[in-house]
């Protein structure tokens, strides 16, 4: 299907094409298309993009504000600021840089207690925004702390290759990863057995999962699967729970309806920056690009406006759109849409399977980006 660009729909007999049809807009200024960006990144973007994303620049454990009756999440930071302290002294390998394409081999500390904090939790109970704080806290320079989800680590496993992989990361401190995927046994084994081969250079490992809404009550159910998946590392990890409902949704109103596709290309045109494209069209594109390079795929927006949303037609472009989903969360990139709510994205037999946990996760995530996009139009 070839991609193209939903001209904005006007009244008269003044062409689409023309720039009067483009309120606020001339044919200079004509947005952006996701569909026409097909970028290339080099292994070592890869490797200094392991840091927080931009949406958590600024959070620090003193910016984390805990639920009063959630007793957990003030235990939580109390325990994850003493790890960061924790890791103060000689770095792990001792070289003090990203050894990229070093072959030299780590020192191998011994240090007491576990090495590892997992955070156990439903969505939205602020997990991101604690390993981020702690990443920020972590006595070490940003060249020996990395930073990514799960995705982004197998996707740095298949740029490099494993053995370059544990090169690259066993001279570092400190090593977190968000949204630790239980759903995929291959990957799950695979970066087991990367962590492995951290610890065993000394590396300290935080990592976060989600819980699913309806599990909150069973105990540590997310926890148990973690510890489980990740094999002979069990001893190394301290599991902390944290209750809550999801902060995006706290408080405020849900999700705004989508908008019709004559104000979604509008308000596309007049936004420098934005990006407009139908949903089926990138849908199709998604399909083209490997998930590694969808935060490059983003650079540079300043808004998605998108056409026609539907549902997604079956699991694969689905777990596409999740990883599209994250990106575009992580950069605070606001998404304005007409077509479908996002809560229907997903069929029932998708949000009961084996990925729903990444569904839940894009459901959340986009309701809080479809909320960001109403200063565009300027509705509430």
């Amino acid at each position: 299907m070839t991609c193209s660009v939903p001209r904005p729909v006007v009244s008269g007999s003044v062409s689409s094409s023309s720039p009067a049809s483009r309120p606020g807009a001339t044919a200079e200024a004509a947005p952006l298309s996701l569909c026409a960006r097909e970028p290339h990144v080099p292994a070592d973007r890869l490797v200094a993009e392991m840091v927080p994303p931009p949406r958590f620049d600024a959070v620090r454990f003193g910016t984390y504000i805990p639920d009063p009756n959630q007793p957990s999440q003030t235990e939580a930071v109390r325990v994850l600021e003493g790890f960061a302290t924790g890791l103060g002294g000689p770095g792990a390998g001792g070289s003090g840089k990203r050894r990229l394409f070093g072959f030299g081999r780590a020192a191998k500390p011994a240090p007491a207690g576990p090495r590892g904090v997992y955070l156990d939790g439903g969505y939205g109970v602020g997990k991101t925004h604690l390993l981020a704080s702690l990443w920020h806290a972590t006595p070490a320079e940003p060249a020996l702390k990395a930073f990514g989800t799960f995705v982004e680590l197998t996707n740095l496993v298949g740029a490099l290759g494993f053995q370059q992989t544990v090169r690259t990361l066993s001279g570092h401190r400190l090593l977190c990863i968000d949204e630790f995927e239980l759903d995929d046994p291959g990957d799950t084994v695979l970066v087991s057995t990367l962590l492995g081969k951290l610890v065993e250079a000394g590396v300290a490992l935080a990592a976060t999962s989600n819980t699913l809404p309806g599990r909150l009550g069973e105990g540590r159910f997310a926890s148990a699967d973690f510890l489980r998946e990740i094999q002979g590392l069990s001893a190394h990890f301290r599991a902390l729970r944290i209750d809550g409902e999801d902060y995006r949704h706290r408080g405020l109103p849900k999700a705004p309806p989508p908008y019709t596709d004559e104000l979604v290309s509008k308000t596309a045109y007049a936004t420098e920056g934005a990006s407009l494209d139908g949903f089926a069209d990138l849908l199709d594109h998604l399909a083209k690009v490997h998930p590694s390079r969808y935060g490059a795929l983003t650079d540079g927006l300043a808004a998605v406006c998108l056409t026609g949303v539907r549902p997604v037609p079956d699991q694969s472009t689905a777990l596409r759109l999740v990883v599209l989903a994250d990106r575009l969360y992580d950069r605070e990139v606001p998404v304005l849409a007409s077509g479908l709510p996002f809560d229907r994205l997903f069929s029932e037999e998708m949000l009961e399977g084996g990925y729903r946990k990444k569904y839940f996760r894009a459901i959340s995530r986009l309701t809080a980006l479809a909320r960001d996009a109403g200063r565009l139009t300027g509705t509430p």
